[in-house]
């Protein structure tokens, strides 16, 4: 009979064997990236403490924007709200903005900034895990900015890490590679405006973006992307936090959530080496109409499905002729305003359309075409216009995305 150390050693033999084959026929698991979030705004209000609590299942760590170095308005100085913070009890990073326009800068002076505010806000009990630098650096100023970041560096205590915001613009600069090496992570930043038909993010040049920075560094880093629309002025300036009432002849640029949800998947399947994880600009208040709704966030986060869903709403006034027409976007995520809306069986004697659409009318039909896009919010809804009709009207409706 065999013995018990035979059988035992067999038995060790199956169970590996086992064990190898039900990893090597088993789907490995997309990976899930740590997700934190920049705050980003220069006036804190009531929003942010409901944006902070529903925020926390989503986000793991807060980058705030506490300060910015400008050539026109100096040194500025953001009242954030640090008993919020405290309260909120994520790790928090400091981040300084250099604006991209400075000639030059005073290393010490920026350092003592910086300095400063660390203090204050240790002080208030915030859980403080770094510095943040967000200095959109023309290419040949690397060196320069390579010795604010060495001095910086060197007054930080071991517990406050250090961190840049790098350009997809400094990839062919050789001083790169020496660049991130002093920082102890870095966000690359895969969203700007390249035309007006490519919007905030080409996922195709991300993708490749990412594949060359993650051979440039050796540190771990993480990517920003896009959560908010921006405009296109006519002088070819970007604004992203004018109210949308300053930029109505603005033409209007965003990103759809299907896009970052393809991009992030496509990350998750091929996770560059040294990608800890996303960080989104910026954090959704109620009052920030160009940043995407937080449930829209996160149904991209925990890849919900992102197919809207919309709902004619008539309303027929007291002469029973009349009628108000509105869309509502009854998805969870927020959408672009359909190209086209069509009543197909409407027999009208006028109409006119209001807000973002006008009215090409058929002879037994309404046909309601944007004018200018916009974003409706999941919830909300946007009018379409007035008619007067024959008939009352009836739901069906036909939309164009």
């Amino acid at each position: 009979m065999p013995s018990c150390k035979r059988i035992f050693a067999a038995s060790l033999l199956l169970i590996g064997l086992g064990y190898g084959l039900h990893i090597l026929f088993t789907p490995s698991q997309p990976l899930r990236f740590d997700q934190q979030v920049y705050i980003w705004q220069r006036v804190w209000t009531a929003e942010h403490n409901e944006a902070l609590k529903r925020s926390r299942p989503l986000f793991s760590t807060l980058r705030i924007l506490g300060m910015q170095f400008h050539p026109q308005e100096g040194i500025r100085h953001f009242t954030v709200n640090t008993s919020l913070i405290k309260q909120d009890g994520r790790p928090v990073w400091l981040v300084a903005r250099l604006d991209g326009q400075l000639t030059r800068f005073n290393n010490q002076q920026v350092i003592q900034h910086i300095q400063q505010t660390l203090r204050e806000w240790q002080k208030a009990g915030v859980t403080l895990a770094g510095v943040e630098i967000d200095y959109d650096a023309p290419t040949a100023k690397l060196p320069e900015y390579m010795t604010l970041l060495s001095a910086l560096h060197q007054t930080l205590p071991a517990n406050i890490k250090l961190s840049v915001t790098a350009l997809p613009t400094w990839l062919k600069s050789p001083h790169l590679a020496r660049l991130l090496r002093i920082a102890d992570s870095s966000v690359l930043q895969v969203h700007n405006v390249l035309s007006p038909e490519k919007g905030l993010l080409d996922a195709s040049l991300a993708q490749r973006w990412v594949k060359q920075y993650a051979r440039q560094t050796t540190h771990p880093f993480f990517i920003a992307l896009p959560a908010y629309g921006s405009a296109l002025t006519s002088d070819n300036r970007v604004e992203s936090e004018a109210p949308l009432y300053v930029a109505e002849e603005m033409r209007e640029l965003s990103v759809s959530p299907q896009t970052i949800a393809d991009f992030i998947q496509y990350l998750e399947q091929q996770p560059p080496r040294g990608l800890q994880g996303l960080v989104w600009f910026r954090l959704p208040l109620a009052g920030d109409r160009r940043a995407w709704s937080l449930t829209t966030l996160e149904a991209v986060i925990q890849h919900q499905p992102l197919t809207p869903r919309w709902s004619l709403i008539i309303a027929q006034h007291a002469d029973e002729q009349l009628f108000d027409l509105a869309i509502k976007n009854n998805g969870e995520i927020d959408a672009p305003l359909p190209k086209q809306i069509i009543l197909p069986n409407a027999d009208c004697l006028f109409a006119d359309g209001a807000s973002h659409y006008q009215v090409q009318s058929g002879p037994s039909s309404l046909n309601f075409v944007r004018g200018s896009a916009r974003q409706l919010r999941a919830g909300e809804s946007s009018p379409l216009g007035w008619a007067r009709c024959n008939q009352r009207l009836q739901g069906e409706f036909n939309v164009t995305p």
